[in-house]
């Protein structure tokens, strides 16, 4: 069975143009005028990836964001009219797993779309592989097997995106990892797509971590690497 999607957007010819490029890939998909009525509809029947215009009448794309996240980890595509950073990191930090600013084009969002659903794909039929074992850095666990994480033996909530960056980073912890790497093997993304995903999931992820003895460097121009924390500091000595 192909993907479901459902997308909300107020803005009809935005809506008619995804849902036809969507439904031409193969992917069934459902278009509301907004989110208050994709909400009910997901509470109902969850979709596989939803998408989500920012500025709609009733409830804004922030708030039902912030509603599918008390149910579901589904990817969630956040669209915007305003290049704004505020709106940016807003989205970012309620779960969504990427974002898109209008005017966009319609062919570059199927793509991402397809990286989701590679990358979903990729993780089911890993975990289905073998046996995966649990991940340790300074005072962070991660079970590979029950997907969770613990700091100093207390458990952190991660998005499904949050979690991926901090297990790829602990997998390749000596070493730094590059962005497109990262956008790569965590998005599915090539170096062409162009988006800021990367690095606001790493500052979001930083905020969670920030009790741990360790912590996530940025190598400048390049990318980032786990670190432990007193080395951060003796170089600020």
């Amino acid at each position: 069975m192909y993907e479901s999607i459902y997308i909300a957007d107020d803005e009809k010819n935005i809506r008619e143009v995804v849902k036809s490029f969507l439904d031409s890939e193969g992917y069934q998909v459902k278009a509301f005028e907004n989110g208050d009525l994709l909400l009910a509809a997901f509470l109902e029947k969850p979709c596989e990836l939803v998408i989500l215009d920012i500025m709609m009448p009733g409830s804004d794309g922030f708030e039902i964001c912030k509603e599918i996240r008390k149910h579901s980890t589904v990817p969630i595509i956040m669209l915007t009219a305003r290049d704004s950073e505020m709106d940016y990191a807003a989205g970012i930090n309620l779960g969504s797993d990427d974002y898109f600013t209008k005017p966009f084009s319609a062919i570059s969002l199927v793509m991402r779309i397809k990286a989701i659903f590679r990358r979903i794909e990729f993780e089911k039929s890993s975990k289905n592989r073998h046996t995966l074992p649990n991940l340790t850095f300074e005072d962070i666990e991660i079970n590979q097997q029950r997907k969770t994480v613990k700091i100093a033996g207390n458990t952190i909530e991660l998005t499904p995106t949050e979690y991926n960056l901090l297990t790829y980073l602990m997998e390749n912890r000596e070493k730094a990892v590059s962005r497109n790497e990262l956008l790569n093997k965590i998005w599915g993304y090539n170096s062409e797509v162009e988006t800021r995903a990367a690095d606001d999931t790493v500052r979001r992820l930083r905020k969670k971590i920030q009790q741990s003895a360790a912590l996530i460097d940025t190598v400048w121009g390049f990318g980032f690497r786990l670190i432990q924390k007193a080395t951060e500091d003796e170089k600020n000595q």
